[in-house]
């Protein structure tokens, strides 16, 4: 596998993922290690870093990375550090008042990179609207992110040029449109793959619910990858399900798996896993990465009030970004040079991220009273009335202004 530079790749890049019937001949085995039932409330997770940084074996999914080389490791480090310096920026951004609202990963970074970059250009993404990695790994702009949640677009970016469907606010919605997407693929003959991302909080939504029945039913070529970060906004996963999210793949005839969320290493591994037996036929799998948002849900949410600081304590130690460093210098695959550059990039990012959301232009006040209806509503000619009034009475304000 090659982890090129993001800058200097074209959109919709493969990384490279092995084909062939490896993921045909090992399912069988791992279907039994990932779906195995009532064996301890906290089942093991497949792990290919420990926090510390050491590289264990594992059976079932090493041949997954098999290939992966000491750039191909800086490369996923860059990935993870970009990836949070812009989300960083742009929680910053909220806090000023530039943009309406921010969804932070802050925590989430080794699942969205490690499964971003197991995808194929072919396969297709539907988002949330907390994967800004993925997003990063599609080749979709930083700035484009930003657009909707400052008010002056509704995504920014054509979702077909990356394979990369616009963010989705309803939740959970977008696994039924990343299931109906790949039953048609399906019959148009492609062996592509398709993968949706969602949380432990949308777990619980009759629609992924309904989503996980018919892609059973259709063997449809999907991944559902959930990252499990402990709390839906303020409620934690307990009080969501009584066994291991990855479980209920069980009763929908599908397997589970559980990853360690702040491995990259083990998202990625996994995630090639699922999508090769996607591509093979063998329908359906859910990865659960299990993972940690060190941040608030959004910038309107305040995580003291229902979590202790002990918790976040423990989770900050297996912070996935200081667990491949330490790894990346254990085995020498990084001096200082590497890590001093990658800063001076992370902060010129920060700052063209900063730049470019301010020179945003501001959206047209009214055009949210267009494309209503197709022949125009008198409701609707009231309402922008009464608005145009209320614009103008800024300028009435500033003495005309």
């Amino acid at each position: 596998m090659t982890v090129e530079s993001t800058a200097a790749r074209t959109p919709r890049r493969s990384a490279g993922n092995k084909a062939g019937t490896t993921g045909t001949k090992r399912t069988t085995s791992t279907t039994k290690k990932a779906t195995g039932a009532g064996k301890s409330a906290e089942p093991a997770l497949v792990q290919l870093l420990t926090p510390e940084g050491k590289r264990v074996k594992n059976a079932e999914f090493d041949t997954y990375v098999a290939d992966i080389t000491a750039e191909d490791l800086r490369g996923l480090y860059r990935d993870m550090v970009l990836t949070r310096r812009f989300d960083a920026e742009a929680t910053a951004l909220q806090r000023q008042g530039e943009l309406g609202l921010w969804a932070s990963l802050l925590g989430q970074e080794a699942a969205q990179i490690g499964s971003g970059r197991a995808l194929r250009d072919d396969d297709y993404v539907f988002p949330t609207y907390r994967e800004h990695g993925v997003a990063w790994c599609r080749g979709v702009d930083p700035t484009n992110l930003l657009g909707m949640f400052r008010g002056v677009n509704n995504g920014g970016w054509d979702p077909n040029s990356n394979n990369f469907h616009l963010y989705t606010i309803v939740i959970g919605s977008q696994t039924l449109h990343a299931t109906g997407y790949a039953m048609g693929i399906t019959k148009d003959g492609a062996d592509s793959a398709v993968i949706a991302y969602f949380g432990d909080g949308a777990s619980s939504q009759g629609d992924v619910a309904e989503a996980f029945t018919f892609s059973a039913v259709y063997n449809a070529p999907v991944v559902f990858f959930c990252q499990n970060n402990q709390w839906a906004i303020s409620e934690p996963t307990e009080k969501q399900s009584r066994v291991p999210l990855y479980q209920r793949a069980q009763g929908y005839g599908f397997p589970g798996v559980r990853v360690d969320g702040n491995d990259v290493l083990a998202n990625l591994a996994v995630t090639k896993w699922a999508l090769e037996r996607a591509r093979a036929g063998e329908g359906p799998t859910l990865v659960e990465a299990f993972t940690y948002r060190m941040g608030a849900h959004t910038t309107s949410d305040d995580p003291t009030r229902y979590r202790t600081d002990d918790e976040r304590i423990a989770w900050e130690a297996k912070d996935p970004i200081l667990r491949l460093r330490r790894h990346l210098e254990a085995a020498n695959h990084a001096d200082e040079g590497f890590f001093a550059a990658l800063e001076t990039e992370s902060e010129a990012l920060g700052k063209r991220v900063r730049e470019a959301v301010r020179a945003m232009p501001d959206p047209d006040h009214f055009a949210i009273f267009e494309n209503v209806y197709a022949d125009g509503h008198a409701l609707v000619d009231e309402e922008r009335a009464q608005f145009a009034a209320y614009q103008a009475s800024f300028a009435d304000e500033d003495g005309g202004k």
